[in-house]
Parts: C-alpha cells; structure tokens; sequence
C-alpha cells in the first residue's frame, strides 16, 4: 500500500513539474527544456534518428568523462579521497518492477486492442458514415503530407503551443493597457 501512495506522489510530483514547465512560471527551467527540444526537434530534420542519438550520446559521454577526469584530478592534487563522482547515481536502483510493468503494459495492451478494433471498424465499413468521414480525413491528410512531413507538423504545434501558453501569462498586462487605451479614447470622443 505505501509503495502504491509513493508512486502516486512521484506521479503528482511529475505533472506538478510539468505543468510548471507548460506555463513559463520559472523562465529558465522552460526556456532551457523548450531550447532543447527544438533543437533536438530540428537535429532530426536534418539527420536520421540514429545520428542524433549517437551525437547526442557522444556529448553526454564526453561530458562526463571530462567532469571524472577533472574530479580525479582535483582529488589528486588536493591528496583527498571522495571517491568516484557518479557514486550516488550508480548507487540508484533504476529496475523497474515486474507490477510496474504489468500495470503499463496493460493499459497500453487496452489502448492498441481499441485502437486495433476502430480500425478495422473503419476500414471494413461497418458503418458507412463513419467509413467516408474517415476516407476524408485521409484525403486530406495525403494533401498535408505532401506540404510537411510529420516532424515538421510536430515542430509547428509545439511551437504555437509554447507561444500560446507564454501568451496567456502576459495577457492579464495586455488586457490591463487595452483597458486604459479604450477608457482614454473613449474620454477623447466625449470631450
């Protein structure tokens, strides 16, 4: 039971930490997340997945071993004995348990038969409405296709996305100056 609350609270933690990133509260945290993803986003427009992730992991290993060279160094010249930099990390258990897995995989085993069932729902005409509404909206998704491949579309959404929430901060200010212009213009026209 208390394995159950603490995964409950590492859940609420998450959200809570998401939603803090989704609404710009803290600028640096969601500039440096939002900076990356695009930037990670864009890398994959221009190489394969495979080059990303293979650069993106020789960085992270350059990283580290510069920063344990550097610790073994220090700890020479300082004739200390801290041990190995990483030591609380590699000390972590990170296994994930047989329940969590089971519990994933069940609702992601529900999601695909559902999805599995519309489909072929769809595809072989059980209902000839929901059949053309669907032919449609193929139809028009070759056409989008043919303008932006998927990663693009991707990049776009997350971009207005990201706008959209920063913007909902800010239009309690604009909302504050468009008042006090419309109270000016109106005290113009009745002079």
């Amino acid at each position: 039971m208390q394995q159950k609350s603490l995964l409950w609270y590492q859940i609420l933690d998450m959200i809570f930490f998401v939603v803090e990133l989704l609404y710009w509260r803290d600028v640096k945290t969601s500039g440096v997340v939002f900076g990356a993803s695009l930037s990670l986003l864009l890398s994959l427009t221009l190489c394969s997945i495979v080059s990303v992730s293979s650069y993106i992991g020789l960085a992270l290993l350059s990283v580290t071993i510069c920063f344990r060279i550097y610790k073994g160094i220090l700890q020479a010249i300082q004739k200390s004995d801290e041990g190995h930099p990483f030591k609380l990390y590699l000390d972590q258990d990170v296994a994930l348990s047989e329940e969590t897995v089971h519990k994933y995989s069940d609702c992601l085993l529900v999601r695909f038969n559902t999805t599995v069932t519309e489909l072929r729902r769809l595809f072989l005409v059980e209902d000839l409405v929901d059949s053309l509404k669907f032919a449609v909206l193929m139809w028009i998704l070759t056409y989008v296709g043919a303008l932006f491949n998927g990663l693009t579309l991707f990049i776009l959404g997350k971009m207005l996305y990201k706008w959209s929430f920063k913007n909902l901060r800010i239009k309690v200010q604009i909302d504050h100056y468009v008042g006090m212009a419309n109270k000016q213009v109106k005290d113009i026209i009745a002079t």
